[in-house]
């Protein structure tokens, strides 16, 4: 069988931790050498038809494309340059590039990074020291505000907005994947938690299967031993009893690992394990010179088959406990279902649990089978009580709901 990962091994990637996609680094290089190369086109075709394109003018783009380059580590020193450079460019009256293309990249860089606010302001004041100027220089206004103020505005935004896209959206992914990873954890832990409970009920079963089948065997092979010598017929007898017992522990144990390896379909007949196999169980039990009477009358599927199944169990561990603790000579099993509960009842008018020669504890009402049969009561939303009973003997009562509850 493959080993399951712990739940506690499953790591949740934290937020801005690596992404996927490629080295980064190589990224913002690619991005630096297209900066640079797109503003060194822009100088060389002169648009503004100043003439002036020279050395200074693509050591400004070469140092736009390295502002570029650095824009991860250090993204508002990057945007603060950038916006310097750009007015450093035109005050020294180099060709002209525009004020949006050098600093879309830093625009974008500082959005996307979650500097949202500092790219609003850099982007504003950018804009607004531009068009200032154009006004000094004398251009027209309706050339300003009909075209190229639109232009940057739109420029600056864009490149604010997708960097702030940009950024949502990685954050989105970044926390389904945790969401997923989370969820994992969360089913690992349920598939823990659910077979912690599959070897809880195995064990439950195994201990009333194993416990009630060696009790007949140790009765009757105390029998067997007595009679060996004296009353061949009666030890043959009950070495008889042990052979069933022993063969009737085998087929539990069979059907329980038949059940653990997943042979048996979930509609299967319910068996000896119901309230149907309680005369089989009776048998036993007289055998093994107990009196047992049945007081049963459970109308046919009115039990859920979980139910049917624990109180079965409720009913042998209870007799094999008078078998082992009682010194009883007769035991009353009772099951009704009383306004969709039902109710089973052990008697016995045995000892009980101050009579024991061995004091009260662990009597019959303070060993393990008794704290296993109220555990199966409790899952299944039920109560059970084991007490000594005010006339003699010992009485355990469960109650259980006839239908379990989604």
């Amino acid at each position: 069988m493959a080993a399951r990962q712990h739940p506690e091994a499953v790591r949740v990637p934290a937020p801005g931790g690596p992404r996927a996609g490629g080295d980064p680094r190589l990224t913002d290089a690619v991005l630096a050498v297209a900066m640079t190369l797109a503003i060194a086109v822009v100088i060389a075709a002169d648009f503004g038809g100043r003439g002036s394109s020279g050395p200074v003018a693509y050591a400004f783009a070469v140092g736009f494309g390295v502002l570029v380059a650095i824009r991860r580590r250090v993204p508002r020193t990057m945007l603060v340059l950038t916006v310097l450079g750009v007015f450093a460019y035109y005050a020294l009256g180099l060709p002209v590039i525009g004020t949006a293309l050098p600093a879309v990249a830093a625009l974008y860089s500082a959005a996307e990074l979650g500097l949202t606010a500092w790219a609003v302001g850099s982007g504003t004041v950018l804009v607004a020291v531009s068009a200032y100027f154009r006004v000094e220089e004398g251009q027209p206004l309706t050339y300003l505000y009909g075209y190229e103020l639109v232009t940057n505005v739109a420029l600056v935004a864009a490149s604010i907005a997708l960097g702030v896209v940009v950024r949502l959206t990685r954050a989105a992914r970044e926390q389904a994947e945790r969401v997923r990873l989370l969820t994992a954890a969360e089913q690992a832990q349920a598939a823990d938690r659910r077979l912690e409970a599959e070897r809880v009920r195995v064990a439950r079963d195994l201990h009333d299967v194993l416990g009630h089948h060696l009790a007949v065997v140790s009765l009757h092979g105390n029998v067997a031993a007595e009679a060996l010598g004296r009353d061949d017929v009666a030890a043959r007898a009950a070495l008889a009893q042990v052979g069933d017992a022993t063969s009737a522990a085998l087929r539990e144990l069979r059907a329980t690992v038949k059940v653990l390896r997943g042979a048996v379909p979930a509609d299967a007949p319910r068996g000896a394990t119901s309230l149907t196999g309680l005369d089989a169980l009776a048998r036993t039990a007289r055998a093994a010179g107990l009196d047992v009477v049945l007081d049963v009358h459970v109308p046919p599927d009115a039990l859920d088959g979980a139910i049917d199944a624990a109180a079965y169990r409720i009913v042998q561990e209870s007799l094999t406990n008078v078998l082992r603790h009682a010194s009883a000579r007769r035991a009353t099993v009772s099951a009704h279902v009383v306004d969709g509960r039902l109710v089973v009842r052990v008697a016995d008018d045995g000892v009980g649990t101050a009579g024991r020669a061995d004091g009260p504890e662990p009597g019959p009402g303070h060993g393990q089978g008794v704290a296993g049969m109220r555990e199966r009561a409790t899952l299944l939303d039920g109560r059970l009580e084991a007490r000594d009973a005010p006339e003699g003997g010992f009485v355990v009562e469960a109650e259980l709901p006839a239908r379990l509850t989604t």
